[in-house]
């Protein structure tokens, strides 16, 4: 997890966005590997090389339900001189004692069956009568159904090259391949191959566990009748659902009161589900900002080390920030703002890449770009703060959503990008490049 506590900061120090970012990436650590079932490996990231151990396929089948047969015996075959073949049996899949195909034989064979010893390629049911003597038909009917078909001859309309309609052994990945690479985040496609080459488990870094709270007495929540100076809580399911977009395992805790103790009780209560703990609200300067309270002395005196640092970035929104590390184990910590567009922001741009390092991912950054800004007129910021703005972008251009304001959660709601406004810069004009988060 955590390795030692953030650099404690000084008195009315503002941090940069950059600033505050190194401190939190080189605090926080990837989690200790471990082997997982493949269902349960899904999402996480593997520490080390797959080899594959038995090629795949593991031997010649067909690609098609039709008759294994010899080439010469069906070379010039058209539909006024077919070539008339016996009927030794059937293949299926999953057949362990194989036919041999002769001079003059075939062996109905069915899609994914191994290609029996003797036959050299296979013709698709659609080429022949299917043992039935009535002309070309459109597919196998099942033994049981015409049982006929399955001994006995076969008419053959078309000839058919060498190893035509077969699977070669080892075609998709052969023994001694590596099958995938260390740092490969394992989805369906990922645990498809695992499963198709006999792994059962596999050695990974879990998917970090993230507990969400959110701080304050005016919070409901949803369904709840509002009362009088009362809103919503949104900031705990947005940064929830933030956090398993980014891959973790992520745990709501509903709105804990402004009180300090109660706030420090719940805090202790979750660490114990908990690889990385977030809260929103409470940080700033206000008489009821309980976070800092519950926790700005935390780990002083039990824990050596420990402890959260509560800070003010030069950015807008998001000024007041807080991140340190809590309990035994050293929990790493963020403390965001409350209020919802700058929550979520100081997610985009610290708890997101804290858990993609839990991960054991190389990249934890969202991308970036540079882009045209259109806009009915400049967008100004204040000087000494890096702004991030909501947005739309498109083909290489980004367009301002909503306001400034950071309760804005409708226009958050439109913006899939964020508009990069440099600290020493008061003014973007319409037509400006400008730098570009990219959310979706």
């Amino acid at each position: 997890m955590s390795s030692a506590a953030p650099r404690p900061a000084e008195q009315d120090h503002l941090w940069s966005v950059d600033e505050h970012l190194e401190d939190i990436l080189a605090t926080v650590r990837p989690l200790e590997p471990i082997e997982l079932h493949l269902l349960d490996a899904q999402g996480c990231v593997l520490v080390e090389d797959v080899t594959v151990p038995v090629s795949l396929p593991p031997f010649d089948n067909s690609s098609m339900d039709g008759y294994a047969v010899r080439v010469t015996d069906v070379a010039g075959a058209s539909e006024e001189f077919p070539a008339v073949l016996d009927v030794v049996g059937d293949v299926a899949a999953g057949q362990a004692e194989l036919l041999h195909v002769g001079p003059g034989q075939a062996a109905r064979i069915m899609t994914g069956a191994p290609l029996p010893p003797g036959a050299e390629t296979v013709v698709p049911v659609e080429w022949t009568d299917g043992g039935l003597g009535e002309g070309p038909v459109t597919g196998m009917q099942a033994r049981a159904l015409a049982p006929e078909g399955a001994e006995g001859h076969v008419h053959v309309y078309r000839s058919a090259r060498a190893r035509a309609h077969v699977r070669a052994k080892g075609s998709d990945v052969r023994a001694g391949d590596r099958a995938l690479e260390a740092g490969t985040v394992l989805g369906p496609p990922q645990i498809a191959l695992l499963a198709a080459i006999g792994r059962g488990t596999v050695r990974v870094r879990p998917r970090p566990r993230v507990v969400v709270m959110s701080t304050g007495s005016e919070l409901v929540q949803p369904d709840e009748s509002l009362g009088t100076g009362q809103i919503y809580d949104s900031n705990s399911f947005a940064l929830t659902a933030a956090a398993r977009d980014a891959g973790a395992i992520a745990y709501r805790v509903g709105a804990v009161a402004d009180d300090a103790e109660t706030l420090r009780s719940t805090i202790e209560d979750q660490l114990v589900r908990a690889d990385l703990m977030v809260t929103t609200g409470g940080v700033s300067v206000g008489a009821y900002d309980v976070v800092k309270e519950a926790l700005s002395s935390v780990g002083d005196e039990d824990e050596p080390g420990a402890g959260v640092d509560f800070r003010k970035l030069a950015m807008q929104p998001g000024k007041p920030q807080g991140f340190g590390s809590i309990g035994p184990d050293h929990t790493p910590l963020l403390a965001l703002p409350g209020n919802p567009v700058s929550s979520y922001v100081s997610f985009e741009l610290f708890v997101r890449p804290a858990i993609r390092t839990l991960m054991g991912l190389d990249d934890v950054h969202r991308p970036r770009t540079r882009a045209t800004l259109t806009a009915d007129k400049a967008l100004t910021s204040p000087k000494g703060r890096r702004q991030f703005l909501r947005g739309t972008y498109a083909d290489g251009s980004v367009s301002p959503v909503g306001g400034a304001g950071s309760h804005l959660v409708a226009a958050l709601a439109q913006a899939d990008a964020l508009i990069v406004v440099p600290e020493d810069v008061e003014s973007v004009e319409p037509g400006t490049e400008v730098e570009v988060v990219l959310l979706g």
